[in-house]
């Protein structure tokens, strides 16, 4: 691995379970893992065979074998993470939620363009099976045009008060709660299939009885540039069995994806009918991290490996943009333009809930 792109990965939760296994996939070479809590850190990356486990940014940056950092730390970090990352001259990838807010995000954009480095969003579900064949369908015309699009989660992962989370994970200040987490994921799927969002009309509800400041649900209306109108609603305070929904119907026929995994429909007047999953998405049986990592009830909800395969297709196109190879796969990688475009959605569904009225979500203005 000696001549194989060196990365950083920051953060020793998800960051650990995910992306620096799929980084490894694609090729990388994972030279230092970085956390707050040195015991911790040390632990996780013995059991993930890193070379380094340090508690600075700063000297895992001056790493000479290093070429590209990946950010997955709490959201209100990501900002001055990447913007130092960036000023070393390394090529990034954030998870998301990007930013604090869309000025921020903005701010972030604009020191990456100057600087010429390569820089994606950890939006690794445009290249789940399900999700990127649902958008192939209704991009390809199947539907004719778009409608109404419903994407409905429900399910039981915080609904006992007992189930610990991360401090700041509850926290709004520090950009926890459902929206960040789900919602920004959920709308980043909205804006593949159908394009962009000109309003919404939200509530952000506290579902379970738990003691956070962050919301652990959400419901939006939303209107599509397009036409097309919606509602996405979900929750992780339900103590029912998941319910999980994913439909577009246009004025042709519908498509969805049945529950969650690969199995995509779609029905007009010829019929109902499974559409084939093409063999650059199959992505097989999930792969869940070992389980010695998983220390807590939260890591355990969100370690279920469904997201190893995606990860792993996102982390071959941050390759091969480094690489300057092409991309040849229909699915693109989100940028940070993409995520001032997430950050202008999640900043009009906040505010929509606080003032209680449709909100326009503000165009893309980069700095």
């Amino acid at each position: 691995m000696a001549d194989a792109l060196g990365v950083v990965v920051i953060g020793t939760g998800f960051g650990c379970f995910t992306p620096l296994r799929a980084l490894r996939k694609a090729g990388f070479a994972v030279r230092a893992l970085v956390g707050r809590d040195r015991a911790k850190t040390e632990r996780r990356a013995r059991a993930l065979a890193v070379p380094r486990a340090l508690t600075s940014v700063d000297e895992a940056l001056a790493l000479a074998d290093v070429d590209a950092v990946l950010i997955a730390t709490p959201p209100h970090t990501h900002a001055p993470l990447a913007l130092a990352a960036i000023a070393a001259g390394k090529h990034v990838l954030c998870e998301k939620p990007f930013a604090r807010d869309a000025a921020e995000a903005r701010s972030v954009l604009a020191a990456a363009e100057r600087a010429g480095v390569v820089h994606r969003m950890g939006t690794e579900y445009r290249f789940d099976a399900g999700q990127a064949l649902l958008a192939r369908t209704v991009r390809s015309g199947a539907i004719g045009e778009p409608r109404l699009v419903a994407i409905l989660m429900q399910v039981p992962m915080l609904a006992d008060a007992s189930a610990a989370v991360p401090d700041w994970w509850a926290d709004a200040n520090q950009g926890g709660g459902w929206l960040g987490a789900h919602g920004s994921q959920v709308i980043d799927q909205v804006r593949v299939a159908l394009g962009e969002l000109e309003s919404v009309c939200a509530t952000l509800p506290h579902v379970a009885e738990r003691s956070m400041s962050a919301e652990d649900g959400f419901v939006v209306q939303l209107r599509m540039r397009s036409g097309a109108t919606g509602v996405l609603q979900s929750t992780s305070g339900d103590w029912g069995a998941p319910l999980v929904a994913t439909r577009v119907t246009g004025s042709k026929g519908a498509a969805w994806i049945d529950g969650v995994g690969a199995r995509v429909w779609l029905a007009d007047r010829d019929g109902t009918r499974r559409v084939p999953v093409p063999d650059e998405l199959a992505s097989g049986a999930p792969d869940p991290p070992p389980p010695e990592l998983l220390e807590t009830a939260y890591e355990r909800m969100i370690a279920h490996g469904l997201d190893v395969a995606p990860y792993t297709r996102l982390a071959c196109a941050f390759r091969d943009a480094i690489l300057g190879r092409t991309h040849e796969a229909p699915e693109r990688p989100a940028t940070f333009r993409d995520g001032v475009a997430m950050m202008e959605v999640l900043d009009a569904v906040r505010r929509s809930a606080a003032e209680r009225r449709w909100v326009d979500v503000t165009p893309d203005r980069v700095a």
